[in-house]
Parts: structure tokens; C-alpha cells; sequence
């Protein structure tokens, strides 16, 4: 079953609306013994990126989380701030992220090419997937739906399976072993959002 992480971030409900609708098994996880079961994880997350690896905290799923993904290998897709926090750290804060996909979370102001654009980038953009990317199957000009003012600026090229451009071509999505991270919201992204979701759910 896929298991939602419902730490106090991100549209935990629209993520199990959609996976209702396209026929998967999914629910709320809200303890770490709900996740024991869990054979696909969601990480989803908004705001600011300290307060979420505070609220992942202060929730009691942390351990069993990282037993889940990090020796059970089990799937499992961040979201957003659920994807920096898959990174060592952030420019935002200071805490340190999980440190599952190595990288650092950087600022869009910060970047010679993107620091006069408006922040933060919003809207529907085009995204241009790696070659033979399962979680992009069946998809021809994907466009998706971001909302960020930082970007994972991923240390190991050959996991970026994904970029966007927006002054500059970052990473919109990356992938070490069977971790997955998106920067843009699948669950807002319409038939785009609904192929990539049933892509990672029949991974």
C-alpha cells in the first residue's frame, strides 16, 4: 500500500484523492508504526525547510522512515520541500536535511542567472525528463506545476533525471537508487501529474 507521510505539511488529502481515483490503495501516515506496512512512501512538504525537518521530528516517523527507505529500500517520492529534504542541507536554514540524494538546497536569488525573476517561480512550466525515466512513462511535452523559491542543486549529475529552466536549468527532478524526488506538485498537475503518480505507484 502506498502510505502518504501526514507530518503536518503538504496536501496529504489531494494526494490520496488522486491515487483513489486512479485505483491504488493509499492512506495517512501518521505514526511510524503506520509505516511498517508501507511498500510505497510519499514525502510531501511546503513552507519553509527547517520547520519541516522540525515538524518530521517532532513527529516520531523519522526512524521508521529512514528503516523503511533507507534499509528496506522501499519507493519513495519527495514533493516539493519533501524533495529538498532529501538533500544534505538547505540555504534556507540550518538543520540538516536527510541526506538520502546528495546535494544542497540553493536560492533562486542567489544564482547570476535567476536572481531578477520573480520569486517565487509559480506556475506551469515545461520539464524535460532523462532518458528512459520510468516515473515519466507515457508522457510527450510533460508541463507541471511549481511553486519555489530554491532549487536541489544535486552533487551527482547522473541522478538529475529531470530539469526545468527558469533563469537557469536546474534540477526538477532526481533520483538515487529507490529514491525519488519531484521540485513541482504532481497532485496539482492534472493528467501530467496523474501519469507520473501511477508511474511511481506501479514502480
Amino acid at each position: 500500500m502506498i502510505h502518504v507521510v501526514d507530518y503536518g505539511l503538504g496536501n496529504v488529502q489531494a494526494f490520496l484523492t488522486m491515487f483513489k481515483r486512479l485505483g491504488f490503495a493509499a492512506k495517512a501516515a501518521k505514526t511510524g508504526d503506520d509505516l511498517v506496512a508501507a511498500d510505497k512512501i510519499i514525502l510531501p512538504g511546503v513552507g519553509a525547510f527547517d520547520h519541516a525537518i522540525e515538524l518530521l521530528d517532532a513527529s516520531g516517523m523519522r526512524g521508521q522512515l529512514e528503516e523503511r527507505v533507507v534499509s528496506a529500500k522501499v519507493p519513495l517520492l519527495g514533493v516539493c520541500v519533501g524533495m529538498q529534504m532529501l538533500a544534505s542541507g538547505s540555504d534556507e536554514g540550518e538543520a540538516p536535511g536527510l541526506g538520502w540524494v546528495p546535494g544542497r538546497v540553493r536560492s533562486l536569488r542567489t544564482n547570476q542567472d535567476a536572481r531578477y525573476l520573480p520569486r517565487p517561480h509559480m506556475g506551469w512550466n515545461d520539464v524535460i525528463p532523462g532518458a528512459a525515466e520510468p516515473i515519466f512513462a507515457g508522457m510527450t511535452d510533460p508541463r507541471f506545476y511549481f511553486l519555489h523559491s530554491y532549487y536541489f542543486d544535486c552533487d551527482v549529475s547522473s541522478e538529475v533525471i529531470a530539469r526545468a529552466s527558469y533563469g537557469l536549468d536546474f534540477a526538477c527532478a532526481v533520483r538515487s537508487g529507490n529514491v525519488y524526488g519531484v521540485q513541482f506538485h504532481p497532485e496539482k498537475s492534472h493528467h501530467f501529474g496523474a501519469q507520473l503518480l501511477k508511474n511511481f505507484a506501479e514502480l
